[in-house]
């Protein structure tokens, strides 16, 4: 199938790459441990270029062929996700800031996957709330000192971190139609939506003990 892509796609892969490069290096500065960015923080990057290829793809023509690539897209970057975590702990250069870029790649990511579930048609507008939870979570955090505070990472939030994605890509497959990819879509918000409501329940816990 010959798709041709719009002379904005690479305008808005390069745009995207180059916003989260500077807020990287910003970060990287002040919050990074070590001298070196370290290859796992380079790993994390190769993700960020693939999910900025990615989202570049939304408001492009609804073709199977950019579907397909978004979900090859979104598979790489979720298995490259293992990659950088061990690649951090080989060369014991693990730290917050690894870690919270790692996170933001991955929120990146879901926001990028729902416009396309939604662009495609695979499921209402309601579905972009799976990629916009992330981020009302740190706002809620400019509110509230109290969601400020560090949570330690889990295995249900990387579960369902990982789940969210698998449920986007399928919803998205050529294959997948609507009810069954809005079925799935939702499955996969409800699960977030139930994760985020225990990380805050966490952090309103610490509040009220520390209250005490």
């Amino acid at each position: 199938m010959n798709v041709s892509l719009s002379a904005w796609y690479p305008v808005k892969a390069i745009a995207l790459l180059l916003a989260i490069a500077f807020v990287v290096s910003i970060r990287w500065r002040n919050h990074h441990p070590f001298p070196h960015f370290g290859p796992a923080n380079q790993i994390t990057s190769v993700r960020a270029l693939i999910v900025a290829l990615i989202a570049a793809a939304i408001g492009e023509p609804a073709a199977p062929a950019f579907a397909v690539g978004a979900v090859v897209g979104g598979a790489a970057v979720t298995l490259l996700d293992g990659v950088d975590g061990w690649a951090a702990r080989r060369t014991n250069m693990a730290s917050a800031f690894g870690a919270r870029y790692d996170m933001e790649i991955d929120a990146l990511l879901i926001l990028a996957l729902a416009i396309l579930v939604w662009q495609f048609g695979k499921a209402g507008a309601w579905v972009i709330a799976s990629g916009l939870l992330r981020y009302a979570f740190v706002a809620a955090g400019w509110a509230w000192e109290w969601m400020r505070r560090p949570l330690a990472p889990t295995r249900r939030a990387r579960v369902v971190c990982v789940g969210q994605i698998a449920a986007l890509m399928i919803a998205l497959l050529p294959g997948i139609t609507p009810p069954v990819s809005a079925l799935v879509s939702a499955a996969g918000l409800v699960a977030l939506v139930y994760s985020f409501a225990l990380d805050t329940m966490r952090l309103w816990r610490a509040r009220r003990s520390l209250a005490a």
